[in-house]
């Protein structure tokens, strides 16, 4: 979390929960909010972080962030959905890491 702070970023939520779902973080810088999933590992021997991001994981976040959205969002904000992938103590953020289409 200290990483998006770093570049502005206000952390709304952690480990945000509805029912089963849930979002790592939710951060806003400006009107933008980021549902960001996190993901880490210690080698790439499973594969990279972004991998285990699977379609099944998207549709949970998209879910989730659709409460989120009814309870908490304002009419001007944006959404995006991000990743932070960590590796051998490296991080990569890949902003706008999938659109679920719902506009």
């Amino acid at each position: 979390m200290r990483y998006l702070m770093s570049r502005g970023w206000n952390v709304l939520a952690h480990r945000w929960r509805v029912g089963r779902a849930e979002i790592d973080i939710v951060a806003r810088r400006g009107a933008l909010v980021a549902f960001i999933e996190v993901k880490a590992r210690r080698g790439e021997g499973f594969g990279s972080p972004l991998e285990a991001i699977t379609g099944a994981k998207r549709r949970e976040l998209v879910k989730a962030s659709r409460v989120w959205i009814d309870r908490h969002g304002r009419p001007s904000d944006i959404y995006r959905f991000d990743c932070i992938a960590l590796l051998n103590n490296q991080l990569q953020h890949l902003e706008d890491a999938f659109r679920p289409g719902w506009r």
